[in-house]
């Protein structure tokens, strides 16, 4: 696996997640969060849809996903390819009319990454819900004005990573991002460490 194959392929589950998961569900339920589950991430209201590995589970089938524009996707799915509109800006800029593309090498390692952080998370704040939000495409939490999540990637690293981001800036050699502090998954190796880094940081933001 090539860091070019986890880097299309994070951009069209990104993609997915936005146009075919959240867009739908937003003009459906005016909900744009998503959660992880078993094999992938699903919608939390209606419509109920879920992505399986390289699929797109609906309540009446399975759509494979790669080498289908998420025009055709959806249009199976009896759903519309949109973005929730005017939620926010900043998002992967997947067009509707594109063609998914995935790796599947790089497609393990993206959902690997968000299980964890599910698990992680689900560890470290039992009592708090864990929210997949489609326009960073990371699963997180929010305790005490503390983010703390778990991302397969971005511009800011380009692999898998937990951070931990206090809304006031912090200082210190734990805080090694702007945003505040940011982990490799790599170098974690397993939930229990990241739950580690999750408490760390937590004892350093307050």
């Amino acid at each position: 696996m090539t860091d070019s194959a986890l880097a299309t392929t994070r951009r069209f589950l990104h993609g997915t997640a936005e146009l075919l998961l959240s867009g739908p569900q937003y003009r459906t339920s005016g909900r744009i969060e998503l959660c992880v589950v078993a094999g992938g991430f699903a919608t939390v209201a209606v419509p109920a849809l879920r992505v399986d590995g390289g699929e797109l589970v609906t309540e009446t089938g399975r759509i494979g996903l790669h080498g289908r524009a998420y025009t055709e996707i959806a249009a199976l799915a009896g759903v519309q390819a949109a973005e929730p509109s005017d939620v926010y800006a900043g998002g992967p800029g997947v067009r509707p009319d594109e063609v998914v593309t995935l790796d599947e090498d790089a497609l393990a390692v993206c959902l690997r990454a968000l299980a964890l952080g599910e698990s992680s998370l689900l560890a470290f704040a039992p009592d708090v819900e864990r929210v997949l939000w489609p326009e960073h495409f990371d699963v997180a939490i929010t305790v005490d004005r503390v983010n703390y999540g778990v991302s397969p990637g971005d511009g800011h690293i380009d692999e898998p990573y937990a951070y931990v981001g206090p809304h006031e800036s912090r200082r210190g050699s734990f805080w090694n991002m702007t945003f505040g502090a940011a982990r490799p998954l790599a170098e974690l190796g397993d939930t229990e460490a990241v739950i580690r880094f999750f408490q760390a940081g937590r004892q350093l933001a307050h």
